[in-house]
């Protein structure tokens, strides 16, 4: 009975042992899910799902489910492991700002060699799954996305406000994908989706830039200018693409055969967003820009949901 004390002492640091282990094996999941970027996922899987449904098909060949799951889960991977690529290739700088000092790689949580093997793994397998699964019209338009937004965007903010144009080419490319998984091809209904998300991303990324400009700059981040040139390019993104969205939108109604009432709701859809972009531009607060931020997020899948709604 002696040894009793000693063999609950024992037992008590293995449970400790074993919690440890679940703690660290609960983080390390956890770490390697924010590697993919989540928050950002969610739009991508809307706008390709929104490119998928509104393609035309055939009435005899009727919807492709086991397609689409797919053309989302191949999307889905090539777009976590830009993500992952992603915060490996900028570690070093994201551990500079508040806003991603907490990243996993930037945090030192992962080793940056397994963030560069996982974003290299995990875009592949996505890669591979259009390739075989969908077909490889698809699997490019991933590939191209990932390549573009890694290679040329991402360096790109570094050295000019421009980038944030250049990178909404790469941005917009989603609804193309799910079009492409469909058709084989890109129709001029698929341009319209993508000329949709591409003027979409500029008011969206404005909010972003300004609520964290200080945290740019110190990373050395060129993403907006300095100066006076600074207002001309937050109104010029902000108000002035927001309208021709606008346009866009009218003319996703006739691509897509809307009747007036929904032609107008699409309008109306479109001022709304308007009218929080101007908001921002005038008053060019964090304020402003976090209520900007909250109305694209939710302006996007909106617009989609409409269009959908209608076919």
């Amino acid at each position: 009975m002696a040894t009793e004390p000693n063999v609950a002492i024992l037992n008590t640091g293995a449970v400790g042992r074993h919690a440890d282990c679940a703690a660290r094996r609960q983080e390390s999941i956890a770490d390697y899910w924010a590697l993919t970027k989540p928050e950002v996922n969610l739009l991508i899987l809307i706008a390709t799902f929104g490119g998928f449904y509104l393609a035309p098909t055939p009435a005899a060949a009727g919807f492709q489910t086991s397609r689409l799951i797919c053309t989302l889960v191949g999307t889905l991977f090539v777009a976590s492991g830009t993500g992952a690529l992603n915060q490996f290739l900028e570690r070093s700088f994201d551990a500079q700002m508040r806003r991603t000092a907490r990243r996993p790689v930037a945090a030192g949580r992962v080793a940056p060699l397994h963030a560069l093997w996982f974003g290299i793994a995990v875009s592949l397998a996505g890669a591979l799954l259009l390739a075989l699964t969908v077909n490889v019209a698809a699997s490019l338009l991933s590939i191209a996305t990932l390549l573009s937004y890694l290679f040329i965007y991402t360096p790109l903010k570094r050295k000019t406000p421009l980038c944030t144009f250049i990178g909404a080419f790469p941005g917009a490319v989603p609804p193309l994908i799910g079009w492409a998984a469909v058709r084989g091809r890109l129709d001029w209904g698929a341009w319209v989706l993508y000329a949709l998300v591409f003027l979409w991303q500029f008011p969206h990324f404005m909010a972003i830039a300004w609520m964290y400009r200080e945290d740019y700059a110190r990373a050395g981040y060129h993403v907006l200018p300095a100066g006076r040139r600074r207002e001309r390019v937050v109104n010029w993104q902000s108000v002035a693409v927001s309208l021709p969205l606008i346009a866009v939108s009218l003319i996703a109604a006739i691509a897509f055969k809307f009747s007036l009432g929904w032609s107008v709701g699409l309008v109306l859809l479109g001022l709304i967003f308007c009218y929080y972009s101007a908001r921002f531009a005038y008053g060019k607060s964090n304020a402003s820009a976090r209520r900007l931020l909250a109305a694209s997020i939710i302006y996007l899948p909106l617009i989609f949901f409409f269009i959908m709604l209608n076919k």
